[in-house]
């Protein structure tokens, strides 16, 4: 006679014969599908070995490898420069109104503090009196000139005391800053004509402008009140660190981004239109707050206006420099 078991029954004893196996222990080793993954024939790091000449397990990529996405082959949109080497005149991204409102975020963050809200290089960090290199304007005909290029490649390399932002702003957040800044230059130089197209009260606006200019003169006034009429080689000296001029200008002979401040007083100067100056009082003024007027031959045009110093101020940077030549 034979004994027939339900399915039900199958299953349910299958259950009871796996459920006694549970907290059994074993001496036997586990069972290893793929053996040779647990025990394979690699090297650690700093590991010695002997396949290669040098000895060394931890091989450099080949020459020109390059890491997957990072084939920067765009040079406009990586590195705001054309084929030729030029910086490019537009920006290589859709400006849409999102981009741009993306740029103003970024601005707000990352230069506003220097540049200003509207970009006149009247930031927290200019006006505070700590003694920071002024922030050039956007709003100079130079800066308007500037191609977008440029702009990009601030940001990227830094230029002057303004250092690389490339680490906290990635690439289009960069274009996104740029556009902004176009902007910020399209939306304060709006001829009068145009602007009369609009719904604005222009005799407001006019007022308020008026208003500005009184604040910044009479803060001009206090400053030359509290500010010190001294005129001395000492201060002179204090003014060059303060407003960082060694970075541009030696003292020791040495030529860098700018001519050096040794012997300069009463040297004479090459300029780049072909004419040549003696370096006096005159001309030492001029080039620190209107630096773009006469180019040195052999220097870029990079310095931005001091506009911001008194009278007193730039006499005394220029005995300053004068005792350079004395000595």
């Amino acid at each position: 006679m034979k004994l027939a078991l339900k399915p039900l029954s199958v299953i349910v004893l299958l259950s009871v014969v796996m459920l006694s196996c549970r907290g059994q222990q074993t001496d036997k080793p586990p069972i290893r599908h793929h053996f040779n993954m647990n025990f394979q024939e690699r090297f650690n790091a700093q590991q010695e070995n002997p396949f290669f000449e040098d000895g060394m397990a931890m091989r450099m990529p080949v020459e020109g490898t390059v890491a997957r996405g990072n084939l920067r082959h765009d040079v406009a949109l990586f590195e705001g420069v054309g084929e030729d080497g030029d910086y490019i005149d537009d920006i290589p991204v859709d400006v849409t109104r999102d981009f741009l409102y993306r740029g103003k975020d970024r601005y707000d963050i990352y230069c506003q503090v220097c540049h200003g809200g509207t970009g006149d290089g009247q930031g927290v960090i200019m006006t505070g009196g700590y003694g920071y290199v002024p922030a050039p304007t956007f709003h100079s005909e130079s800066s308007r000139n500037m191609p977008a290029g440029e702009f990009y490649s601030a940001i990227t390399e830094g230029i002057r005391t303004m250092p690389s932002y490339a680490t906290q702003i990635g690439v289009e957040d960069r274009w996104a800053i740029v556009a902004y800044i176009r902007a910020l230059q399209r939306s304060q130089n709006v001829p009068e004509a145009e602007m009369e197209r609009y719904d604005l009260d222009l005799a407001e606006l006019q007022r308020i402008f008026d208003e500005e200019q009184v604040r910044a003169e009479a803060l001009a006034a206090a400053r030359a009140v509290r500010g010190d009429d001294e005129v001395s080689v000492e201060r002179g000296e204090r003014l060059y660190i303060q407003n960082a001029c060694q970075a541009c200008h030696s003292l020791d002979g040495r030529d860098l981004v700018g001519p050096t401040f040794l012997g300069l007083y009463g040297s004479e100067r090459e300029f780049t239109d072909g004419t040549t100056a003696v370096a006096d009082e005159d001309y030492i003024i001029e080039s620190i707050v209107e630096p773009g007027a006469l180019i040195v031959e052999g220097y870029d045009n990079v310095m931005v206006p001091y506009t911001h110093l008194s009278e007193s101020e730039l006499q005394s940077l220029v005995e300053f420099i004068r005792s350079l030549s004395d000595e």
